[in-house]
């Protein structure tokens, strides 16, 4: 089956297609460190985190953190990945000023979690499997800061030993679109689970882009590993520039080099670190301190019984139980708390489908126009629950719940308040009704009169200039029975 038009790059000599793999580390969401005690919480002053082994100090032992075991194997679980009992911690050996011990302890041949999957839903409707190809354990660096002095620089360990998990996923993505939907999707989950925060900004959540081109159909071409991307829109700019830059170079006659490459935010390019190591490069052996990390089938069934409900599931029980479209369904479970909020507005048996529109349409579009999400919205859920309840029982119409809507959001008022303080409950009197729209054609008798030689399209303009007249106060679907019979005489 031949790709779609958008996952190829046009060039001189015809289509090339992009091919990408990614190896995510995600922090591991425990309050100590894989190997020791010391504290894991961010924005700690520099170097105010740190053990004796986190150090390098000659003589410390590690001792594995059985939490981040267990948030391993979860993380794993929800990958729908085959959980290893046996998996053996290595040394990776490799030489940086961040680095005390002179090598990180990780896994290789080994590791806990081994092959998965992962849906994505992308923008045109369509679904594609993404295959993991292992899930390991291992200890983050310290931190090199090279901005704090003219002649100097400065190494933070606060981050040195903290357990990371690497996702590598297969080279199963074709288009920077389908990254960013994997990192969205793989976020997510990690949220749901509490194994990881996910947050990008704050480092515990990046990317390594490995990006590749080919002629479509053809062998897979040299990868080129774009290293620490932080954030979801760097991560597809890299893509775009790397994979135009190999192109180009292919076309020109030149070679793609095996190289580790680094992501210029202030230039939107990415430039050359240092040729790409191999496994042989890092000299892997089994940490000589730590056995073999064996596990149990019981051990993992309770694992698997303590896990929430994930995005996946959440999506096919909004679309079944509540009829909501795939769409609808995929934008409220995004995050966990916009599902939990969803519900929470549900709880009085309130329509599923109005529900869903006045929180994704109203209430997320105002929320994003200020760079906010759920947690920050200064409408509750029992409050939207409020103003759906008035619409539904006729207190107010459409129109008038829209303007409810943004008081309540400028203000977080009730909606009930709101419309007894502004006397906003709609007209339903059919007298008043009537009156307004005998006031309406008196005033607009030409209009009438092409009305009644068939300009149909006038039947508007008078149903909106009663529903002016009455402050939008009045029941629509009232009006335009009432105006019909008037009209026509």
């Amino acid at each position: 089956m031949n790709a779609p038009a958008n996952k190829f790059i046009k060039g001189q000599t015809g289509d090339w297609e992009i091919v990408i793999g990614l190896e995510v580390h995600a922090q591991v969401l425990s309050n100590s460190k894989l190997f020791s005690g010391a504290s894991t919480e961010f924005g700690a002053e520099p170097n105010e985190q740190v053990s004796f082994i986190d150090a390098g100090m000659p003589g410390m032992l590690p001792v594995i953190n059985g939490k981040c075991v267990e948030q391993a194997v979860r993380t794993g679980l929800g990958l729908k990945a085959k959980i290893n009992l046996n998996s053996i911690f290595d040394r990776k050996n490799y030489f940086y000023p961040d680095l005390p011990q002179g090598y990180q302890i990780s896994q290789y041949k080994n590791p806990i979690v081994g092959e998965g999957e992962v849906f994505i839903d992308l923008k045109d409707g369509s679904s594609i499997r993404v295959g993991i190809e292992r899930l390991h354990l291992e200890q983050d660096a310290g931190k090199s800061l090279h901005d704090q002095h003219p002649d100097s620089s400065y190494v933070d360990l606060n981050r040195s030993g903290i357990a990371l998990m690497e996702i590598v996923t297969k080279p199963d993505m074709r288009s920077s679109e389908e990254a960013a939907a994997f990192l969205r999707k793989l976020r997510a989950i990690v949220r749901y689970l509490g194994t990881c925060d996910g947050n990008m900004d704050e480092g515990s959540m990046r990317a390594d882009v490995n990006v590749s081109v080919r002629k479509p159909g053809g062998p897979l071409g040299t990868r080129c590993e774009i290293k620490n991307v932080n954030s979801i829109r760097y991560v597809q700019a890299a893509i775009e520039y790397e994979a135009r830059r190999q192109v180009d170079v292919l076309e020109e006659g030149g070679k793609i080099a095996q190289e580790t490459r680094l992501w210029d935010p202030r230039r939107n390019e990415t430039r050359s670190m240092r040729s790409k190591e191999e496994a042989f490069d890092y000299r892997y052996f089994p940490d000589p301190d730590l056995l073999p990390l064996e596990l149990n089938d019981d051990q993992i069934a309770r694992l698997k019984a303590s896990l929430p409900e994930l995005p996946d599931a959440k999506k096919k029980r909004f679309t079944g139980d509540y009829g909501l479209s795939a769409y609808d369904a995929g934008v409220l479970v995004a995050e966990q708390t916009r599902a939990e909020f969803y519900e929470r507005v549900l709880a009085g048996k309130r329509d599923p489908k109005v529900a869903a529109n006045w929180l994704i349409t109203e209430l997320l579009g105002g929320l994003n126009k200020g760079g906010q999400d759920i947690d920050d919205s200064p409408i509750s859920a029992d409050a939207l629950g409020g103003l759906i309840d008035l619409l539904a029982d006729n207190t107010i119409n459409g129109r008038t719940a829209k303007d409810v809507f943004a008081e309540m959001f400028a203000t977080g008022k009730t909606a009930a308040a709101i419309v007894e303080e502004k006397g906003l409950r709609q007209v339903t009197d059919t007298g008043a009704i009537d009156a307004v729209i005998d006031a309406v054609i008196a005033k607009n008798q030409d209009k009438l009169a092409e009305y009644r030689a068939g300009k149909d399209k006038l039947f508007g303009f008078f149903v909106g200039q009663v529903m002016k007249e009455s402050g939008g106060k009045a029941n629509p679907a009232m009006v335009n029975q009432a105006l019909k019979t008037k009209l026509t005489g």
